[in-house]
């Protein structure tokens, strides 16, 4: 096991939309052997955007897992979306992968969304070497390219290849790694000398590097991530393919040591008619078809009826899986994303992947009362297989909304339903952001006494709070009480009120964020106080103080760049500025203006289409999450 190990590679293809991302996996293919024709983006023939949606619009959406051979290892890649609505589907394949490759534009060079997957990656530990596609492209620059890398990423590049020619004269890659007098291979072994200590003593004692020795060394700061490898070539025209793949043979990790019981974990749920497939990677032990599997979210165990290899939308009954397989797994019908999947006589959990929260919602409903029924078992189904889909009914409207990442991801979900429900009719209301409240100055010293006496036995909770504005993040609790005058049990109690009351704030009903509690004092009962009375007092606490307290409405900014010819940058500025967007500078590239700005998220329905009005079709427009900002009085009404 170890020995064929050593022979695998679970890797991610990482970019900014339109940077190559599929086109190169597309290419990986056909170089393996794995398909035997080129599939193109623009012709809607790709394997891996095999959706009706992503060939539509020429993007990918869903995440997708294929497996090729090259020189005697077995490649599991995932090809990922680039588009910012999509980043959770990211977050979820990041979880699972050993390395990954990150595709950057040879002319934009690192843009706004290959920044984000970027740091994504850091956030799991995921080694990455960097592909500098589309340099056959006018006004392609490696150098430009790779100082992008080293300035916005914060990472030290290693140039490994050097361009055959330049821009539509672009033919070809030259290895640095092998023996010779050119000066970008000079400059690339004492790169690595001064980061590499092995690597320095054999040039100290030589004056070089052999191919071997910078090899193991590129490898070593790979892995370690002290240094990224940095590729070069034109995907679309089979330029640096086969040489990428050698480099993620040759740099990127194995799967860790599989000498353990049986566990794997669940990334990813596609329910269809002919059947549901939780796709999981296996990161220890051996899974057999038949087997028993023990879920410790869903405290359920579960049989796997079939086990299946994937092939983008394509599955193959294999008898069983290992430690750093990526398999469809049969007959789980409980285990969601996240959840792992383990032996029942050792059990385990694995860290899910993170998950970000909804910052767009619509009101949605079926058009007739009939379709009711079907619009809830579609909603359902919907969440089931992509958890940043929230849905919830509105207290107030009783409308049901759908939650997502962004217009697109909602637009796209909406489409999903109605095609995958035989037609069904949905009405849809126009998209409303995800507002929040926060503390600007709280209150000390709040003392709330929670009693009730009906007859049965009593309820009886007192308890003081202080509550303060906290930087950065959500919620933080702490207790001072002394003297036993609140048990142990009864903190956490209180706790878990407080974080109650944070569903909705007292200004508009938005959750409510920044928020300090500290649990300072309080009083029991010997025998009407229990967990629930705490529970309750410390809800009502929170919800009382917040209303005493100075109180902010926050809403969701993005991150906003525009590309577009210098001769229409004025128009830009001004419908930007309209939007109550912040300009963070312009930037000149060639016979384009690259404006970089802060926008409210509300102010960037329909934009896109604005803006290509307004450019007649030559503005780029890429966005960013960007956290969030005080939103003026009125703009936040509910």
């Amino acid at each position: 096991m170890r020995k064929q190990l050593d022979r695998v590679r679970n890797i991610g293809i990482l970019a900014h939309v339109d940077a190559g991302k599929t086109t190169t996996t597309e290419r990986i293919l056909f170089a393996t052997g794995a398909t035997y024709k080129q599939g193109e983006v623009h012709d809607g023939t790709t394997v891996t955007d095999f959706d009706a949606q992503e060939r539509d619009r020429g993007i990918t959406i869903f995440s997708a897992a294929v497996s090729v051979d090259w020189d005697g290892h077995r490649i599991n890649l995932i090809d990922t979306p680039g588009h910012v609505d999509f980043a959770d589907e990211v977050e979820r394949a990041l979880r699972v992968l050993d390395g990954a490759v990150a595709v950057f534009d040879g002319v934009a060079g690192v843009e706004p969304q290959s920044e984000s997957v970027w740091r994504q990656a850091d956030r799991y530990g995921v080694p990455r070497i960097a592909f500098v596609n589309k340099l056959d492209r006018a006004g392609a620059d490696l150098g430009a390219a790779v100082a992008s890398i080293r300035d916005r990423l914060g990472v030290v590049p290693l140039v490994v290849q050097a361009p055959i020619g330049s821009e539509s004269g672009f033919t070809g890659v030259v290895d640095l790694t092998v023996p010779s007098d050119r000066p970008e291979r000079l400059e690339l072994v004492e790169r690595v000398a001064e980061l590499h200590t092995g690597a320095l003593e054999e040039y100290v004692e030589t004056g070089t590097l052999s191919q071997d020795t910078l090899r193991r060394a590129l490898r070593d700061l790979t892995l370690h991530r002290q240094a990224v490898v940095v590729l070069c070539g034109a995907a679309y025209r089979d330029i640096g393919v086969t040489e990428l793949l050698d480099a993620v043979v040759a740099y990127l990790p194995a799967p860790a040591d599989p000498d353990e019981p049986f566990a794997a974990l669940v990334f990813k749920v596609q329910a269809s008619t002919t059947g549901r497939y939780a796709y999981a990677r296996v990161y220890s032990g051996t899974l057999r078809k038949g087997a028993e599997v023990y879920e410790p979210n869903a405290d359920a165990k579960e049989r796997v009826a079939r086990i299946l290899h994937i092939q983008a939308d394509r599955y193959t009954d294999i008898p069983e899986a290992g430690a750093g397989d990526i398999v469809a797994l049969v007959g789980l019908k409980h285990a969601r994303v996240g959840e792992t999947l383990c032996d029942p006589a050792h059990r385990v959990v694995l860290e899910p992947p993170n998950r970000a929260a909804p910052v767009v919602s619509v009101a949605i409903e079926a058009r007739s009362r009939a379709d009711s029924g079907r619009l809830a078992t579609a909603l359902a189904r919907l969440v089931e297989e992509d958890p940043a889909l929230v849905v919830r009914s509105d207290p107030e409207t009783g409308q049901t909304l759908l939650s997502g990442m962004g217009e697109l991801h909602l637009e796209v979900a909406v489409e999903k339903m109605r095609t995958a429900n035989n037609g069904l009719a949905i009405a849809v209301g126009r998209p409303q952001v995800a507002y929040r409240e926060t503390l600007v100055r709280g209150v000390s010293g709040f003392y709330h006494r929670y009693v009730r006496q009906d007859g049965g036995p009593g309820m009886y909770a007192h308890v003081q709070l202080d509550v303060s504005p906290v930087d950065g993040q959500d919620f933080v609790f702490e207790s001072t009480v002394v003297g036993g005058h609140v048990a142990r049990e009864y903190i956490r109690a209180v706790e878990l009120g407080c974080r109650d009351a944070l569903a909705a704030g007292p200004v508009a009903g938005h959750p409510v964020v920044g928020v300090k509690v500290v649990l300072t004092d309080g009083r029991m009962h010997d025998h009407d106080s229990s967990e629930l009375a705490f529970r309750l007092a410390g809800r009502e606490a929170l919800q009382l103080a917040l209303r005493e307290s100075q109180m902010a409405v926050l809403e969701p900014v993005a991150e906003v760049t525009v590309t577009v010819p210098e001769d229409m940058v004025g128009g830009v500025l001004g419908d930007l500025l309209a939007r109550r967007g912040q300009v963070g500078g312009t930037e000149a590239r060639g016979h384009t203006v690259v404006v970089t700005a802060t926008v409210p998220l509300a102010e960037l329905f329909g934009y896109a289409t604005r803006l290509r009005s307004r450019t007649q079709g030559r503005g780029v427009l890429t966005t960013r999450p960007a956290g969030y900002a005080p939103a003026p009085a009125g703009v936040f009404a509910r």
